[in-house]
Order: structure tokens, then sequence, then C-alpha cells
């Protein structure tokens, strides 16, 4: 059975750091893409970072400049570190994944969330 487990987040001040990971467990052939989205109160889970497993990087605008998203493939692992974070960057975190699992085959995997809040 695939998971994603994520780990990091926190309550920060603006203007302070947080840096998030998410591991992949089970019996898996090869990760593809990765990533990290995030959904704050009465709003929809919108896309915050996403990494090819060769490295290609997309970033939505209001993090350029401030989130760094990177991926270490021989430990099935991707990060998100979080610069300069605003109020509004306040949500809960989740992991995205595509994953070719020996068990399920290729499919969207996702975190259960990790709770990021910066106070003004």
């Amino acid at each position: 059975q695939v998971q994603l487990v994520e780990s990091g987040g926190g309550l920060v001040q603006a203007g302070g750091s947080l840096r998030l990971s998410c591991a992949a467990s089970g019996i898996i052939f090869s990760i593809y893409g990765m990533g990290w989205y995030r959904q704050a109160p009465g709003k929809q889970r919108e896309m915050v970072a996403t990494i090819t497993r060769e490295g290609t990087i997309n970033y939505a605008d209001p993090v350029k400049g401030r989130f760094t998203i990177s991926r270490d493939n021989a430990k099935s692992t991707v990060y998100l570190q979080m610069n300069s974070l605003k109020p509004e960057d306040t949500a809960v975190y989740y992991c995205n994944a595509d994953i070719w699992a020996v068990s399920a085959g290729k499919g969207a995997y996702w975190g259960r969330g990790s709770q990021v809040t910066v106070s003004s």
C-alpha cells in the first residue's frame, strides 16, 4: 500500500520560514511528478509548486521567489522550503505524487495534509 507522509508544518510568525517534507512509502516502481498544494479555509485547493522526476519546476505566482521545491528521488521524498511567509500562506498543505505502484498500478496519491499557520 502506497502512502505519502508529510511533516514539518506548524506555527510561525510572518517573515519566518518552514520546511515541509513528504516521503512516499510502499512497493513502488517509479514516482513521476510530485508537488505541493494548499487549501485555506473557505477556499478551493490550489497548486503551490510541482516538480517532475527530471527536475522541471513550476510555481504558483503568489509563492515565486519565496518558496523552493526540491526532491530526492533516492529517498522518494519531496520538500518545500517556505521563506518570507505571509499570513495569507496559512493553509493545510498537501503533498501529491503520481506513482506507479506494484499493487495498484499508476495513479495519483495525496498526503493527509500538514497545517501551516502564519501569524501577523
